[in-house]
């Protein structure tokens, strides 16, 4: 299994080439099809989802976006295998992992990702951890009307984006420490500028920022 976690997206030129690595060949004309879904429930203006989108552009990819809680599996589910890239953008982990388990994708994912990349970012990276409920994911304040704390388990650690953020004053080294004192996964917390690679169990660190292991 092949997975880019960023926090940000592709937003410098090392995360593109190790995503380039990662595929094996030039990412021009590759289909990369984009879920936004975690972005429904976020409110105000949303030039930060187009900056993800054009990202995708200038990286090279041909972009569709699919929205998983706005189409039957009959509509999604071909025009993800037409995809040799999956790209889970950024919003409520807690919505995003609703609508996985809800569409049915959640269960279909693994078989997907035999042949084409993953890629996170924030929420879609976060919810490629164990759980999305627990002492770290939760110092971003997140509130959802449904109880959901499991993930999609593609990884054994947790990825906590937007180190450093000033808009999320939580995400910081020390309240990350004390906070990963309650679980038993390792935590890494990356950035805007950073991302990892996962390439069939092995873990790769890419940054032009600042990132954190703990554990």
């Amino acid at each position: 299994m092949k997975l880019l976690l960023t926090s940000a997206g592709l937003t410098n030129p090392s995360i593109v080439a190790a995503l380039q690595k990662l595929v094996g060949k030039s990412l021009k004309g590759i289909k990369l099809a984009f879920v936004p879904t975690a972005a429904n429930v976020e409110p105000g203006e949303k030039s930060w989802l187009v900056e993800d989108y054009q990202n995708c552009l200038k990286a090279g990819f041909e972009l569709d976006i699919v929205d998983i809680s706005a189409i039957d599996q009959a509509i999604w589910r071909p025009r993800l295998e037409a995809a040799e890239v999956l790209f889970f953008g950024g919003g409520s982990t807690f919505h995003l992992m609703h609508w996985m388990q809800q569409s049915g994708l959640a269960e279909l994912l693994p078989k997907l990702l035999e042949s084409r990349i993953y890629i996170g970012l924030s929420a879609g990276s976060c919810m490629a951890g164990p759980t999305i409920y627990n002492s770290v994911q939760n110092l971003f304040d997140e509130t959802y009307p449904l109880e959901i704390k499991e993930g999609l388990g593609l990884v054994d650690f947790q990825f906590i984006p937007h180190l450093n953020s000033l808009q999320f004053p939580k995400i910081r080294e020390e309240q990350l420490r004390q906070a990963a004192k309650s679980i038993s996964e390792s935590v890494y917390a990356l950035d805007d500028q950073s991302a990892l690679v996962v390439d069939e169990g092995k873990v790769a660190v890419v940054s032009e920022g600042k990132w954190v292991r703990i554990g």
